[in-house]
């Protein structure tokens, strides 16, 4: 389901991978059931493509990664936090636009 440069984020790799990246990190909090979820997946791959060495994008499947979900209080999917240095520099819940995330990913990157 995801592009080339999209990553596959999960509970056993979220600490080494999101946490403690030196890049920003947008994480897309999603599941196979969540139409909305599926419709924004070729937008998170766009993004992947584009800040190649930039930031790092990437997914988390809520339904097989309850700790991280449940960690960062995704009620609703799509969810789509941006880390920066460990911590959430932005926080979307919902569908958005492409321009919402890379605005996101750019502040982020300072």
């Amino acid at each position: 389901m995801a592009g080339d440069n999209t990553l596959t984020f999960t509970d056993t790799n979220f600490e080494s991978e999101v946490l403690q990246s030196d890049v920003p990190v947008l994480v897309d909090f999603w599941a196979e059931w969540c139409g909305p979820c599926k419709a924004l997946s070729p937008t998170i791959d766009e993004i992947a493509d584009e800040n190649v060495g930039k930031a790092k994008v990437g997914k988390l499947d809520t339904d097989a990664n309850r700790e991280m979900s449940v960690k960062y209080q995704v009620s609703a999917i799509p969810t789509v936090i941006i880390f920066k240095g460990g911590e959430i520099a932005e926080k979307f819940v919902g569908m958005r636009g492409k321009a919402d995330f890379q605005k996101a990913i750019d502040t982020a990157a300072g």
